[in-house]
This record gives structure tokens, C-alpha cells and sequence, in this order.
């Protein structure tokens, strides 16, 4: 694992008259504990910057005086008006004492859901464990290749020797959805296939539709009316 070696000085004085001094000085107070004995210490701000401002998982190798510390970062502090770096919280490793960190998690593998068309989306960078410092590590790797569409990988799904993972076991890490093109595509399909054919006649129309239905019953179309004979009165004529 990747190692930061930081090289801090004592401190006696813990109280705010004295912490503020120090910061004053471009320094951040430090605190080490989890070992037989807690130490207090300043660090200058430089040299804290490539184990505080990464997303890497590291260890520290602290010196302070004549003793060397292997830990880990445990708490951060930053003053809410500046921004600026103002506690660091280191945890001393022990040989077999289990130790609660968080550790990054790195997605392997191609999942066949986007090759299906979709877009896999992360929902968790790192997973919270319990273990002995001897099994840490810089990031869990988690295989994506069988992920499908629709299908997420969840913490329960992770397996690890000699590590308790504390995250809830339903909690996803990552998933694969339909994207919106795939999903129009998926829309316009059964559209398409209840369309009408271009040029085909409506229902209803055409040559049979053209001609008068035929009488019920086989009954003959009623007569034509007789033409009139010239010169003949009409029925609805008056005499004159």
C-alpha cells in the first residue's frame, strides 16, 4: 500500500489560547491514538496535503521526535469560514486490532447491460469495513461484466475474507438503466406496428361499400315508376 511519511514536532499545549497559536503559524494541530499511548502533535499544513486532498485510501508513517507511528486518517477538521485544514484525527494501527475505515471501491469489467444500450450509474464510492490492518487495502475491486439492464449490484453482492462490510446489505453500488434513446425506441415500436399500411382503403370503403346493400331476405328491388305518356293528364293535374 501506498505509504505518506509526514514528520511532525510535539505539542504540550491543548487548550484554544494555544491551538490557535499554532494555526497562526501555518501549522495544524494533530492527535494520534488507538495505540498504547495518545499523542499530540502539529504537522505543517504542506505536508498534509497529499494524504488530505485525494480520494486515495493511504497510510501515514507519522515521526514525532524518535518514535514512528503507522496509521491511518481518521477525522478531518476545516475552519467553516476559510476552508482552511484546522484538525487531523490520526488512528494508530495495532497488530490484531480490528480497525473501522473506509475504503474506496474501483468498478471493474465492461457491463453487458450498456452494451445492450444502457448507462451504468454509481451509487456508492467506497464501502465502510471492519478489519485488521494486515487485509487493507487500497480500493475493493467489484466486477461489473455481469450487470444487465435493470440490474444493480448491491452491497450483499460484494464478498471480502476478512472483512465485515457495515454498509445495509440492500444499499446498490451501482446499476444499469435504459437510457432515454433506448426507452423512445423501445416506445415507438409497438406504435409502429399498429400504424396503418401507407395506401391501404379505411374499413368500410371500396367497390362493395359503393353499391346499395341487397334487400333482405332475397325480396326484389322495388319497380321503377312508368313513364308518362304524352299527352296524358296526371293524377295531380287539375281540370280546367
Amino acid at each position: 500500500m501506498k505509504t505518506i511519511h509526514i514528520e511532525g514536532q510535539p505539542r504540550s499545549g491543548t487548550g484554544k489560547k494555544a491551538v490557535r497559536q499554532i494555526r497562526s503559524e501555518q501549522l495544524v494541530p494533530c492527535v494520534i491514538y488507538g495505540g498504547p499511548e495518545t499523542v499530540n502533535l502539529q504537522v505543517p499544513g504542506t505536508a498534509l496535503k497529499s494524504l488530505v486532498y485525494t480520494p486515495d485510501f493511504q497510510l501515514a508513517e507519522v515521526t514525532v521526535g524518535d518514535k514512528s507511528y503507522r496509521c491511518v486518517l481518521k477525522d478531518l477538521q476545516f475552519d467553516p469560514v476559510t476552508d482552511r485544514l484546522s484538525h487531523v484525527d490520526f488512528l494508530e494501527l495495532v497488530e490484531n486490532k480490528r480497525i473501522t475505515v473506509n475504503i474506496p471501491i474501483r468498478f471493474t469489467g465492461n457491463p453487458q447491460g450498456v452494451k445492450d444500450g444502457g448507462k451504468m450509474t454509481v451509487k456508492m464510492k467506497s464501502l465502510k469495513v471492519r478489519t485488521l490492518p494486515k487485509n487493507l487495502r487500497e480500493h475493493i475491486e467489484v466486477d461489473t461484466g455481469y450487470l444487465e439492464l435493470n440490474k444493480s449490484i448491491r452491497v450483499e453482492d460484494v464478498k471480502l475474507e476478512g472483512f465485515e462490510i457495515l454498509n445495509s446489505p440492500r444499499i446498490p453500488l451501482a446499476s444499469v438503466a435504459l437510457t432515454r434513446v433506448l426507452k423512445q425506441e423501445e416506445a415507438a415500436t409497438p406504435a409502429a406496428a399498429t400504424a396503418p399500411v401507407a395506401g391501404a382503403a379505411p374499413a368500410g370503403t371500396g367497390a362493395a361499400a359503393a353499391s346499395p346493400a341487397a334487400p333482405a331476405g332475397g325480396a326484389a328491388a322495388p319497380a321503377a315508376p312508368a313513364p308518362r305518356t304524352k299527352g296524358a293528364p296526371s293524377k295531380g293535374d287539375k281540370k280546367k
